[in-house]
């Protein structure tokens, strides 16, 4: 399964809003998982089974809850039992299919 997701304090550190030092500490945990994954500017992908990846968000969202009072989450996932390497295979389907119509 892919699970994309942004967890982020609703409380931020300082004046500019920032919460950077805080989502670090949750992407840290992401590095560390061991998982296959990708951040980006909006959200972070990590590949795995149900329970692993899961068992990532729900501690990426205590990491954060050490710095707010109240974390926020968005999640999104795709649930594709018996497929692996699609953090990767979706997109190189993607280029084939803009190549594909641009060759029609």
């Amino acid at each position: 399964m892919l699970i994309a997701f942004s967890v982020a304090p609703t409380v931020a550190a300082d004046d500019t809003g920032s919460v950077s030092e805080a989502v670090a500490r949750a992407i840290t945990v992401v590095r560390q998982s061991g998982l296959p994954h990708r951040t980006d500017a909006m959200f972070t992908t990590v590949e795995g089974e149900w329970d692993e990846c899961m068992a990532v968000v729900k501690q990426c969202c205590d990491v954060i809850g050490e710095a707010s009072p109240r974390v926020g989450l968005v999640l999104k996932a795709d649930i594709r039992p018996g497929f692996s390497g699609e953090l990767d295979g979706k997109l190189e389907r993607l280029e084939a299919a803009i190549e594909h119509q641009s060759d029609g």
